[in-house]
């Protein structure tokens, strides 16, 4: 993206991975509902993969691809599916309605109704985290001002992963990536965290919802900027959030590395945190 732009370096070994080879080797884990509607439009799915000992009180981590709004699929998203699964956590692909079809008001409540969907269907969760990459952070982040007395359920919300993401929308009118969303002035603020929290603070439903913001140390100087500001917006509101940032990563191994077993999202310091399954998030900064 022009002005934001990923890193020096994009040949991260997920982008070589064929979405048939991911597909593959997430279903080949265990348990898993592919397709699943939390809507009624053609592109309202979501797809499941459980770990070997199912239960009724799993966490559930949900997951929303990046790709600048325009490009990435569900199909492509299930690799970091295995570390996760193996420790008893079931993962939840989302797929959303991308531009030019999709506008970011209908992302964000598409979003919002797969979150309602996981809720009601399995409400004796350990917990529902959020975790999105560049445009799917943006997404997922867009939940911490979500109407949930509106859609008539709380989610049992305990943590968000927020992964190279984009907070401030307004930037992305001035780049050539704006032509498939055809943002304007309101659009963008409507549909960035950053402004609304800054704007319109917005206290925290549950103060024990932890939220890690990261970005690659070879993210551009842009991402370095939203994601450190949205993370100090987020501590001046009151919200219990850390920031870390990944070394000697760029802004598309970031989401690599969620595949690895030491990963700082599958493994962190014990006790720092609200865990997701037997992992636990790092200490705040």
């Amino acid at each position: 993206m022009d002005g934001l732009g990923g890193g020096p370096k994009c040949g991260a070994p997920w982008k070589r991975m064929s979405k048939e080879t991911a597909t593959k080797r997430a279903q080949a884990t265990g348990r898993n509902l592919l397709d699943v509607p939390y809507g009624d439009g053609e592109g309202e799915k979501l797809d499941i993969y459980f770990p070997e000992a199912v239960s009724e009180a799993l966490p559930f981590l949900v997951f929303f691809h990046g790709g600048y709004w325009q490009s990435g699929s569900k199909d492509s998203s299930a690799f970091m599916v295995s570390p996760l699964t193996a420790q008893g956590v079931a993962v939840v692909i989302v797929a959303y309605d991308i531009a030019p079809k999709g506008t970011l008001d209908q992302m964000v409540d598409q979003v919002t109704q797969s979150i309602v969907f996981v809720q009601k269907q399995y409400p004796g969760n350990q917990g529902i985290y959020l975790c999105g990459h560049s445009a799917g952070a943006h997404l997922a982040a867009m939940m911490l001002l979500a109407n949930w007395t509106k859609r008539g359920v709380r989610p049992n919300l305990k943590g968000f992963f927020l992964v190279s993401g984009i907070y401030d929308l307004e930037p992305v009118m001035h780049t050539s990536e704006n032509a498939p969303l055809l943002t304007t002035l309101e659009d963008a603020q409507r549909n960035s965290p950053q402004w609304r929290l800054k704007t319109s603070p917005t206290q925290p439903v549950d103060p024990a919802c932890h939220i890690l913001v990261t970005v690659g140390q070879h993210d551009s100087p842009e991402f370095h900027r939203q994601s450190r500001e949205f993370y100090q917006t987020l501590r001046r509101g009151g919200w219990k959030a850390s920031f870390e940032e990944l070394h000697d990563v760029d802004h598309f191994e970031t989401l690599w590395n969620l595949t690895q077993k030491d990963y700082v999202l599958t493994q962190g310091d014990a006790g720092s945190s609200p865990g997701l399954g037997r992992s636990h998030m790092p200490r705040s900064n």
